[in-house]
This record gives structure tokens, sequence and C-alpha cells, in this order.
């Protein structure tokens, strides 16, 4: 099998596992001078347009590059929550903060918004407004004006204002913590306060409570804080591209002008990037922390898997996307409760069924994070077997698709070196034995060769 490289295929996230240590705003500043280019965030025609300096109209020029830039990081292409200009619209946000109670196994989310962002809410005397929550209400939540003064003493005014995260334990009511009657939040043991947050202003303020003695784990807490800063980047990126719009339609606007705005876009999709791949990565890490996996399974298994891909020669963007795929081909278990995932004794067939259908949940929190999408097949198919025999589909053979192929292998190798509470772990030769014997029956025995190959290399 060769090791050389396929040329095709430049990913979004850009050397994987690489680009953690590195800072991409580097390369994204570099399109100001027309060197940087990747597949999903600039096409190659635009990048010739950016490498010509001898336009006449160097207005024109940029208007057409920044028109090109906003079509591609239009609110579908990010993950924006904003363009909302009436209340029904908000509702998302209930069902945001259901999921993440659902995620975390907490027992309260509240959303709050500056009146900024709150579009279609700011007909109100509250600075930060709150836009959803997993508490039920029988009528509308926003009649009942919920929200904050940014000069209060309370914790989310001063969470939205330092831009730093509280974590309250043993609450008692006083000028820091006035608990909202409507939120019941008189029974919180835990507060959490995380800001949402990008690198020009502050956007609102996540709140996640606990009404028992139950911890909220540090990963949990560092998975939120991505996902806010992510949220707020976007929403950031959401209104520069609103603004671009509007410059493009400006015939009096100058070069500088625009300059400045290719420049702030450019370094915002930089932010973007990065932020989704820590999201990515810190989602892994709760799943593996819910699943009690202290060996870190899934990055093992994303790591894994990236070798596999480099060894078999794949391109940068399959190999990125494999190795995402293989980060999250768990993360069906955040949804169910890490009790499940713990037991020494025998499973009950109900347990059983939770299990097996873990990767279903995990595909439809994917299909909600659209810049995920491409992974979604890689997922949902990594149970399938070589003979036919898998689920969810039966698929056979070469009909599987590579990545699921290779993301099975991987983790199936990763949980036979680890302790797991029913074994202690195998032994690599132990491990690669059980796998070669089972080459072609659960297998794609190119691939195990491949894993071999890597394994006894080590």
């Amino acid at each position: 099998m060769t090791k050389n490289k396929t040329e095709n295929g430049v990913s979004l996230f850009s050397r994987s596992t690489d680009l953690i240590g590195g800072d991409p705003l580097e390369e994204i500043f570099a399109l100001n001078l027309g060197d940087f280019l990747t597949e999903h965030l600039i096409s190659e025609e635009l990048a010739q347009k950016i490498k010509k300096h001898d336009v006449k109209d160097k207005s024109t020029s940029l208007k057409k590059q920044l028109k090109e830039l906003i079509s591609i990081y239009s609110i579908k292409n990010t993950l924006s929550v904003l363009g909302f200009n009436n209340k029904e619209d908000y509702i998302i946000y209930n069902s945001i903060a259901k999921t993440i109670i659902q995620m975390l196994d907490i027992d309260a989310c509240h959303i709050f918004l500056s009146k900024k962002y709150a579009k279609g809410l700011d007909k109100t005397d509250k600075d930060i407004v709150l836009v959803g929550t997993s508490v039920e209400f029988a009528d509308d939540i926003y009649t009942h004006n919920i929200g904050y003064k940014l000069d209060s003493t309370e914790i989310v005014p001063s969470v939205f204002v330092s831009r730093k995260s509280v974590k309250l334990e043993n609450l008692v009511q006083g000028a820091e913590f006035l608990p909202i009657a409507d939120l019941n939040e008189s029974e919180a043991k835990e507060y959490v306060a995380i800001p949402m947050h990008n690198n020009a202003e502050s956007v609102g303020v996540i709140v996640l409570e606990s009404y028992s003695d139950k911890k909220l784990p540090s990963e949990f807490k560092m998975l939120i804080e991505v996902t806010a800063r992510l949220f707020a980047i976007s929403m950031f990126l959401q209104e520069l591209t609103e603004e671009t719009a509007n410059a493009i339609q400006d015939e009096n606007i100058s070069s500088s002008e625009l300059q400045h705005l290719r420049a702030e876009l450019t370094a915002t999709i930089g932010d973007l990037g990065e932020q989704q791949q820590n999201f990515v990565e810190m989602l892994a890490k709760a799943v593996d922390a819910k699943s009690q996996y202290h060996n870190n399974h899934s990055q093992n298994v994303a790591n894994l898997a990236k070798e596999i891909c480099d060894y078999l020669g794949l391109n940068e963007k399959t190999t990125d996307l494999i190795y995402y795929a293989g980060l999250l081909q768990n993360i069906g278990k955040i949804t169910l409760p890490e009790e499940l995932f713990n037991k020494k004794g025998k499973l009950s067939k109900e347990d059983w069924d939770k299990l097996q259908n873990h990767p279903n949940i995990g595909v439809s929190l994917l299909m909600s994070i659209n810049f995920l999408s491409e992974v979604i097949p890689y997922i949902h198919y990594h149970r399938e077997r070589w003979d036919g025999h898998g689920e969810p589909e039966g698929l056979k053979g070469y009909s599987i698709p590579l990545g699921s192929r290779i993301i099975a292998i991987a983790d199936a190798y990763c949980a036979l070196i680890a302790d797991r509470p029913y074994r202690a772990a195998l032994s690599k030769e132990k491990a690669l034995e059980i796998m070669s014997e089972e080459s072609e029956i659960k297998w794609d025995p190119v691939i195990v060769e491949a894993l071999e190959a890597i394994i006894n290399e080590r």
C-alpha cells in the first residue's frame, strides 16, 4: 500500500490535529495578499481575483470579492441563530436550552442575549433579555419581561461585562444571587453562568443550573463555553455580512473602507473555523467524560483513524472529515445517562437497546450543526460489517463508506487495548490477532493490513 498523498481535497479545518497549537489567523490574513486558499473558505476563482493588483477599478474588484465571501458565509452556512424579527422565531432558543440540559444531565438552562441581538424582543426596559429556557411556561415567556439591567450587581450582568464564567455552589440569596421565581431558580444548588462573546463585544450569557448535589464536570462547562463563543462569533459574522452587503450597494464607499471590511471579515472567518474545531474536540471530551473513558477514547480513535488515512494516502479534506467523525462517532452517548455506561453487571434489554441506537441519536444532533454535515454518513454507517450483517442498513463490502470502515476499525482496536468496566485491556498483539481473525468478516481487509502496519511500526 502506498503512502503517497493524493493532491485533491483541501480541508476547511486545514491540517487537523497540527492546527490545534497553531494560529489560523496568520493564514487568514494572508488572504489580503492573495496567498490563502481553502476549498470551503475561498473559491479558486476568487483567489485569482485577489492576486490581481492591476485591476483598474479597485473598488469594483473588492466588492466582487466581498460579495462572494458573504454568499459563502450567509446565515445558512454558519451556526448563527440571528435573523429573528419577532418573538415566535425565538422558540429555537428554548430548543437549544432543552438540548443542553439533556446533553449535560442538568436541571435547567436559560439563554440571555443583549438587547442589541434580541431583535424583536427589544421593546423592554432590560439590557439583557431572556430569549430561551428549558423551563416550561404555560404562556408566552416573553410577556414576563425577564432579564437584567447592566448596572445590576447580579451574576448574569457581571459575567456579561467581565466575559468570565462564574460557578457558584451552595447558593444563598443575596445581592449577587436573586433567584427569578418564574425560572424556578430558588431550587438551584449549583449555578454556572457562561458569557457569549466574540473578540469585539459581549453578546449574551448562558446559565446552567442543577437542583441536586451533583456537580457539573469541567468538560461539560468547557463545552458550553466553546459553544457560547461559537454562537457569539457566528452572530458577529452575520452582522458583518449584513454590513458588507450594505457597503457593496454604496457607490461612494472608499477602497480603504472595503479593504478594512475584507480584513475584518476574513479574520472573523478564521476565528469561526478555529472555534468550530475547538467545539468538535470539546464535544468529544464531553462524550468521554460521560462514558468515563478516562483514556480519551474518542481522541485516540480519531488520531488512529488519521494515521490510517495518512497510510492509505487519502487527501487532506477526506482525512480531516474522517478525523472529526472519529472524534464524534460516539456522540449519541452524550444524550444518555452516564450510569448506563458504567454498569459492571449484566445490562437489561432496554439498556442494550439504548446503547445499540446511540449513533442515530448522535446523527440527529449533528444534522442540526451544518458545518459538520459531511461527517454524518461516516458516523451513521460505522457499525456496518464487511460481510453485510451489520447495522443500520446491512451494507456490504465497498458499499460501506470508506470513512465508516476506517472509523470502525480504529474504534474497535482502541476499545480492545483499553480497560473497560467488564474486562482488562488487551495487549496490542492480542488486539491485532482478534482484528486479523475478523478481517473480511467484520472489517475491510485492506484497512486491517494498514492498521497492522501502523501498530507494528510504533
